[in-house]
């Protein structure tokens, strides 16, 4: 890894002790790989600026990481700046606990403040979520597959990461009803009873493609392009996803830039607005903390358009 560039050279002039721990950072101790590479990307800048002014790492200072968190707030967002010191003070925590440094020069080092109240992610109307799902066709196994999934991530609250991980068994009876078992973060599993539409568009979807029986295969799968009634075993990826939403977002004639986080915060906001509790919908979002939670309900944002 440090010969393919992974390593800062600041971190490789430390030694092999210091290498292989700061390895360990991201492949044992990170297990999200969105984080890991963000994580790295953040790192990589910090330890190259160290460089850029002549820092060993055994040379780094509190006032050092201050600097550099003071010098990228020139140019960067609040938010990108929280990210940096965060991954910054968990790399050198994790350099500090192997006895590679003494101390963490970024323990005391405060960040900017920045408080959000509510989420950016554009939401649907409910007129306009029904004339989306409405223009997607029903005649071929990629149109169900594209119905079945933004179902799924409007009616289960799931992220789009979760819902791709899914495989043809986490759809499964439950009692009267059914349920979707959704791979969250860190491993975690997360079940989520079904709405009967829900249970329509995943019912149309596995039927039609014939894939009832192949429990562990993926559910969301990839299409070739020029064969719509073709399904391959690979599942679908974020970036698929995103594609796919955009895609089907023009032919509705939608020009806000909605992407795949737009149904988890419009299933969210809807419920709130049909009398759901913060609670339930935290427990259904799999969130730590209903903060969080509220950052997708846009009902108040929507009452003052209606005042205004």
């Amino acid at each position: 890894m440090a010969n393919a560039g992974f390593v800062p050279a600041l971190i490789a002039g430390a030694g092999d002790e210091a290498v292989w721990r700061y390895i360990d950072f991201f492949t044992a101790n990170i297990r999200n790989p969105n984080t890991r590479r963000a994580y790295a990307r953040a790192c990589s800048r910090f330890f190259a600026w160290c460089g850029e002014r002549g820092l060993s790492l055994g040379m780094i200072r509190p006032y050092d990481v201050s600097l550099y968190i003071e010098t990228r707030l020139l140019t960067h967002s609040a938010p990108d700046v929280k990210q940096q010191l965060a991954a910054v003070r968990m790399v050198f925590d994790w350099l500090t606990t192997g006895q590679v440094m003494a101390t963490n020069p970024a323990a005391a080092v405060r960040g900017p403040k920045h408080v959000v109240k509510t989420g950016k992610t554009p939401v649907l109307e409910a007129q306009e979520w029904r004339t989306l799902l409405g223009s997607i066709p029903t005649g071929t196994l990629r149109d169900l597959r594209d119905r079945a999934l933004i179902a799924t991530l409007t009616y289960s609250f799931a992220r789009i990461g979760a819902a791709l991980e899914m495989k043809v068994e986490d759809l499964a009876p439950e009692g009267a009803g059914w349920q979707v078992r959704l791979h969250e973060k860190g491993g975690k599993h997360h079940a989520v009873p079904c709405h009967h539409a829900l249970v329509e568009a995943l019912r149309a979807y596995i039927d039609a493609a014939g894939i009832a029986r192949d429990k562990k295969g993926f559910l969301f799968r990839t299409s070739p392009r020029h064969a719509a009634m073709v399904l391959t075993e690979l599942p679908m990826t974020q970036p698929d996803a995103w594609r796919m939403i955009r895609r089907r977002a023009a032919a509705a004639g939608i020009a806000a830039p909605i992407g795949p986080h737009t149904f988890r915060a419009t299933g969210i906001t809807a419920y709130l607005a049909n009398g759901g509790t913060l609670k339930h919908a935290q427990e259904m979002a799999a969130h730590d903390s209903p903060r969080t939670t509220k950052l997708y309900d846009r009902t108040k944002e929507r009452l003052t358009q209606v005042e205004v």
